[in-house]
């Protein structure tokens, strides 16, 4: 078996330009937002250019009442919502998360919940056809998502191709800042995902978006199109970002490796890890080597080994054991998911619309419905956020 991690997995995805692409509307446009108001701004022009809804998910340096407000302003039908203040048990606790959470390979990050929560409430509200756009995307053409939308009618997922900065792991952008060739690929950062894929979930570890495109066996039918800009960063502004990274980029691409070459998810057993891990120390090692030979500017040069020698570092604690033990509590979750999927499909039949969606879940939020201009606030009348909408 040839255990080793490629360069692209673009022969994945079918490509399609827009221009030749169906068109459909979206029903929502759905936002992790965890960065200030500003950066709503595309967002914002999406939804009211092709009159979507705009759920808003809000937490960290982001709030309920600020984003419903900008929102507002603009006439764009909002839902806006402080994550940190969810009812327990909204989103179901997963056993990936389990076997995690007691050591170093945790991630304290909400990215996923934001996400599976997004999938709960169109699910419940009767959406078909909804966008995942991150905060630090850039929509060079706003009518691309409509070709995304359209080719929801054929495939379950399609991204927007990132013309931005590559949304790469530490490690892929040392391979590429070194000369290496490194493909990006689609992420949910510009994700448009269709009904029959609401069933597939975002566990919490990194390159979540790699195991939503999967069924729990194989690949989902995944099509690209379109374009879309992911802003600058520096990511090797911080070690911790290679040491959180290295366990989700590791099996991501172990797994996506396999399905390059016509296989699938019953050959990742012990074996292939065995012969994998290695292969992956061995880049990382030879990465930093072509960095210390490198002529880039001496204190980048050092941030650099810095990162990559978190992530071997990190990449010494991985075990085979340990892959072959993450995938079946993935695969566990997987089916977890469809079952809450289906038992809430089932107690609450019809579509709810997005005020019945949230209020089902008993998730306290702000709505800006874009037609009379009032605010209204939903469920649990005593969260901080709601007091913070009243005012607005």
């Amino acid at each position: 078996m040839n255990a080793r991690q490629h360069e692209s997995h673009q022969d994945l995805l079918t490509h399609v330009e827009a221009a030749k692409a169906p068109r459909a509307n979206l029903d929502a446009i759905i936002v992790p937002n965890g960065r200030q108001s500003a950066y709503l701004e595309q967002a914002i022009a999406a939804a009211k250019r092709l009159d979507a809804h705009l759920l808003l998910l809000c937490s960290m340096r982001a709030n309920a009442s600020s984003a419903a407000l900008v929102a507002k302003r603009e006439g764009v039908r909002v839902t806006a919502i402080d994550v940190d203040e969810l009812p327990a048990g909204v989103v179901p606790g997963f056993a990936t998360d389990k076997l995690l959470r007691p050591g170093r390979f945790h991630r304290p990050v909400d990215t996923s919940l934001k996400r599976n929560l997004g999938l709960l409430i169109a699910s419940l509200a009767g959406w078909q056809r909804i966008l995942f756009l991150d905060d630090d995307i850039k929509l060079p053409d706003p009518g691309d998502l409509t070709a995304a939308a359209g080719l929801l009618a054929g495939y379950p997922v399609v991204g927007l191709a990132n013309a931005g900065m590559p949304d790469n792991s530490v490690v892929c952008h040392a391979l590429r800042d070194v000369g290496t060739a490194q493909d990006t690929f689609i992420g949910g950062g510009a994700m448009a995902v269709g009904e029959s894929a609401f069933s597939s979930f975002f566990p919490n570890i990194y390159n979540e978006d790699w195991f939503f495109l999967l069924d729990g066996l194989r690949l989902r039918p995944s099509a690209v199109t379109g374009t879309a800009f992911q802003y600058d960063y520096d990511p090797y502004n911080d070690d911790r970002r290679a040491r959180g990274e290295e366990l989700g980029d590791t099996l991501a691409e172990g797994v996506f490796g396999l399905l390059d070459n016509g296989l699938g998810l019953a050959d990742a057993d012990e074996r292939y890890w065995a012969e994998f891990l290695p292969d992956r120390r061995r880049i990382i090692s030879t990465t930093i080597d072509r960095v210390r030979a490198s002529d880039i500017e001496p204190a980048q040069r050092a941030r650099m080994v810095f990162a990559l020698k978190a992530a071997i570092g990190r990449s010494h604690l991985i075990t085979p054991e340990l892959c072959v033990g993450y995938l079946r509590a993935w695969q566990t979750d997987c089916v977890r998911w469809r079952k809450h999927i289906r038992e809430l499909r089932r107690d609450h039949r019809g579509a709810l619309g997005i005020e019945g969606a949230v209020a089902t879940l008993g998730i306290g939020h702000i709505t800006q419905p874009g037609i009379d201009g009032q605010i209204s606030t939903g469920s649990r009348p005593r969260s901080a956020s709601l007091r913070r909408g009243a005012r607005v």
